[in-house]
């Protein structure tokens, strides 16, 4: 569910008309939906109500600070991938002690800010980066705590870019060796050793994968505390999905995967961390673009707009299908027309979809793209020399500007050409 309805046939961003906040801003934008953020959190959080957990937001899904100071006044710990992600939560007012590390390459910098900042705990990915954290933790005199991410070699039927949970995939350490980490682990100075991390894809629309892999482990939670660790905490990652096509199946709600956890988990008497980032903040955003030129083609209609794949990639890089809708509601009855909906750069890739049906588009209407507001803004680029374009957010009958779109001369002037030029 989202906030994002029609009234009096235009559509609303919760109280906000998205034409008023064109006219403001100008296009394209995003805009976002505080109401759908703060509701989807929630869904979350009552879902494992049965026991202590803790929802870190996987920030790399929408890092803008509004909506990190939105997430941390919730509650929300954050899940971080980068030392620029850190200080990014750090900034927003989360406290180090809800900040989870993830990621495959983290640098000694990275370790020494984390541990100087304060740190939930480090998702370790392997052994090298085991021992570099423990020469880094015992030269600054401290204990950096640790989960070990295993790859359970779990098939999480999702696209081949965001699956992270099989054999051939860069994250974790095979569960088959995860006895001789762990081992390791313990013995290495300034590491404690304190759960589990897994986390096996983005995008899943069913339980069985997280099934499979919650199962395993569990088995290697009763394996690890017969081998003498302390496992207190499982941390179980994202990757729950969204109904990107409203046609579609929707995929589990999240009371259905509360209760698969506990199914699976809860009798381990362990704290549970999960990591969500697009089920949070993916339908909490659209993003708004306008219509430039309706160009005759050979066999077919282009509809030209000003957002390209600089600003939404998702569709050049994954394929990935949006709804796109008209701003202004179309009567019931009216006939469809049938598109390719492109951008203005110049690359082939520039395709939002081919032969979408929509209703009859004019130069200057104004389109939306929903289930935009995750990996959207935070995967946009200044390809072309477009500038990135505003982010909104919307609060009942308020909005703001939480990014402003940067000047040509800003976007300019960051070059540097060197004397001898």
């Amino acid at each position: 569910m989202d906030y994002f309805l029609y009234r009096d046939g235009i559509l609303h961003a919760e109280d906000v008309s998205v034409p008023e906040i064109a006219a403001q801003v100008g296009t394209p934008f995003y805009v976002y939906s505080a109401a759908t953020l703060r509701r989807h959190f929630q869904l979350f959080t009552d879902a494992l109500s049965w026991g202590p957990h803790l929802v870190c937001y996987a920030m790399k899904a929408n890092s803008n600070q509004a909506i990190l100071k939105l997430m941390g006044d919730m509650g929300a710990g954050m899940d971080v991938v980068s030392g620029g992600e850190y200080r990014r939560a750090r900034a927003a007012g989360v406290p180090g002690e809800r900040i989870v590390f993830s990621g495959v390459g983290k640098t000694r910098e990275e370790m020494r800010l984390a541990l100087e900042g304060g740190v939930r705990q480090f998702n370790v990915e392997s052994e090298p980066e085991l021992r570099t954290l423990s020469e880094v933790a015992l030269a600054m005199g401290t204990t950096a705590p640790v989960t070990i991410r295993v790859n359970p070699d779990v098939d999480a039927r999702t696209h081949a870019k965001i699956a992270t949970g099989k054999s051939e995939n860069k994250f974790g350490i095979p569960i088959s060796r995860a006895s001789e980490v762990y081992a390791e682990a313990a013995a290495l100075p300034g590491l404690q050793v304190i759960g589990i991390d897994v986390h096996i894809g983005s995008q899943l629309t069913e339980l069985e994968p997280f099934e499979l892999a919650y199962r395993k482990v569990a088995d290697l939670t009763a394996r690890l505390r017969a081998e003498g660790h302390q496992i207190s905490r499982l941390d179980l990652g994202g990757g729950l999905g969204i109904p990107y096509e409203r046609s579609n199946q929707a995929p589990p709600l999240p009371t259905e995967y509360g209760q698969m956890v506990r199914d699976t988990l809860g009798h381990l008497d362990c704290e549970i961390e999960i990591e969500p980032g697009r089920l949070i903040a993916g339908n909490a955003g659209l993003m708004i673009s306008q219509v430039i030129y309706v160009k005759e083609g050979e066999d077919r209609q282009f509809v030209i707009l000003d957002g390209a794949m600089n600003d939404l990639i998702r569709p050049a890089m994954y394929d990935a299908y949006h709804d796109i809708v008209a701003v202004n509601e179309p009567a019931p009855g009216t006939p469809q027309a049938t598109y390719d909906i492109v951008g203005p750069v110049c690359e082939s890739g520039d395709t939002f979809a081919r032969g979408r049906a929509m209703p009859p588009l004019s130069a200057g209407d104004l389109v939306a793209f929903r289930s935009a507001g995750a990996y959207g803004a935070v995967m946009a680029s200044e390809y072309n020399s477009r500038p990135l374009i505003p982010e909104v957010l919307v609060d009942k009958d308020q909005f703001a500007v939480i990014r402003q779109r940067p000047t040509f001369d800003e976007m300019i002037n960051r070059d540097t050409i060197p004397p001898w030029l």
